[in-house]
């Protein structure tokens, strides 16, 4: 049998509370560096979205410079419910007012496409009426569905997303091949922006 020797090391008890209190002062110096430079870029970051959040809407509403809009109103069951019956999801919604006067809400939905979801802007007037329709985000197929996003005439000559302009609620559900235009090819897609209208309109509807 071989003989294996064994060494004892002795650490120095004030060495060992030296080099933990040594990690102790590096932890925490890193977390408050972190910490600080996610504070600062949260704000950039939040007025980034803020921006881009605040061109969607000026781009459904029917007076955009001199139109403003509130923070994110607080969505109530009977808010979400009303878009999800309509087959979308509500993400937000902003008041809109213009020269002081109710200008209707600033509407954002999801709805299913037909490579994913399209986060979309839909405006909607005092009066129940669609003023506009902006895409903020979507995956459809580039030379097809992109069509629909990027508001391609439809065979009447109209853009996809500019003939809900003016329909409400009073116009029925909207369904493809019915009342709405679908772009040819591409016809899932413009499926998913009507659902989202509809979702939109049944939510204005139910803030009144």
């Amino acid at each position: 049998m071989s003989n294996q020797t064994h060494e004892k090391v002795n650490m120095d008890p004030g060495y060992i509370i030296k080099l933990a209190v040594t990690l102790l002062i590096t932890c925490a110096v890193v977390a408050a560096a972190l910490g600080g430079v996610n504070a600062v870029t949260a704000d950039k970051i939040a007025a980034i979205n803020w921006e881009k959040t605040v061109n969607a809407m000026k781009a459904v509403v029917a007076d955009p410079d001199a139109t403003e809009f509130s923070d994110a109103m607080e969505l109530t069951e009977t808010m979400t419910a009303a878009a999800s019956g309509a087959g979308a999801s509500l993400d937000s919604v902003y008041q809109a007012t213009a020269n002081g006067e109710n200008a209707g809400y600033a509407i954002k939905v999801v709805a299913s496409g037909s490579q994913g979801s399209i986060e979309m802007m839909v405006g909607v007037d005092g009066e129940g009426a669609v003023t506009g329709v902006s895409i903020v985000k979507n995956s459809e197929t580039k030379g097809i569905g992109s069509k629909v996003m990027e508001n391609q005439n439809t065979a009447s000559g109209t853009g996809v997303l500019s003939q809900f302009i003016g329909k409400s609620a009073a116009d029925g559900t909207l369904t493809v091949g019915s009342n709405v235009d679908a772009i040819t090819g591409a016809t899932v897609s413009t499926r998913g922006v009507t659902t989202g209208v509809n979702a939109a309109l049944a939510v204005a509807g139910a803030l009144g």
